[in-house]
């Protein structure tokens, strides 16, 4: 069993950063890549980033545009989400995922899934 619980969301104004967290628990060595995906109001769930837990692999969907950062602390076995620059359109509900393969986009490629944290960018 793996658990996933992210954390962080809230409604921040156009322009702000906020950074969003992803604990894992139980059996996560079954993982090999951590992902953040998002699913706006009336849209498909969207690729956003994903990080290896072991090696250095990233990947980023090209609308984050240098705005957001994955990283990961496996010694918390936390993997986050720095998103700067804010924009409307980044509203959305997040959700952390956890994938026994690597580098993959795709939701699904993905085993474990988290609750999600809203969101929400106002102008």
């Amino acid at each position: 069993q793996v658990q996933l619980v992210e954390s962080g969301g809230g409604l921040v104004q156009t322009g702000d950063p906020l950074r969003l967290s992803c604990a894992a628990s139980g059996r996560t060595f079954s993982i090999y890549t951590m992902g953040w995906f998002r699913q706006a109001r009336g849209k498909e769930r969207e690729f956003v980033a994903a990080i290896t837990w072991s090696g250095y692999s990233i990947y980023y969907a090209d609308f984050v545009k240098g705005r957001f950062t994955i990283s990961r602390d496996n010694a918390k076995n936390t993997v986050y989400l720095q998103m700067n620059s804010l924009k409307p359109e980044d509203s959305a509900v997040y959700y952390c995922a956890g994938s026994r393969i690597g580098g993959e986009t795709g939701p699904r490629w993905y085993d474990y899934w988290g609750q999600g944290t809203q969101v929400t960018v106002s102008s």
